[in-house]
């Protein structure tokens, strides 16, 4: 449950002065929090986070750990709890599972 940097187009420079990320689903707020760190990396002062659900243990995290620097996080849903593989629950299910059609 810890993320992984696979790919990464962002520029050397922000040219920039606001960020929207867009995730579907935050779960334990850990690839969330390592997305917003490269944003800030480059010294963006403004950083929105969009995405549908987001669990409350999820939420907490990426505020305990940004607080309020210029981070903004919209949600359609907030879901109580995370399960031990770190799901959301209810949540959505495996979002990109759904989309690429990974499982029947």
């Amino acid at each position: 449950m810890e993320p992984v940097e696979y790919f990464n187009r962002l520029p050397q420079r922000a040219s920039f002065d606001r960020c929207y990320i867009l995730d579907p689903m935050i779960a334990t707020g850990g690839t969330a929090s390592a997305a917003i760190e490269l944003v800030r990396d480059l010294q963006v002062p403004k950083i929105i986070f969009v995405t549908v659900c987001v669990s409350r243990p999820g939420l907490e995290a990426i505020q305990e750990h940004f607080g309020e620097k210029n981070v903004i996080i919209y949600a359609a849903a907030i879901d109580e709890e995370v399960n031990a593989a770190g799901a959301v629950v209810p949540g959505l299910g495996d979002v990109s599972s759904r989309l690429y059609s990974t499982v029947e």
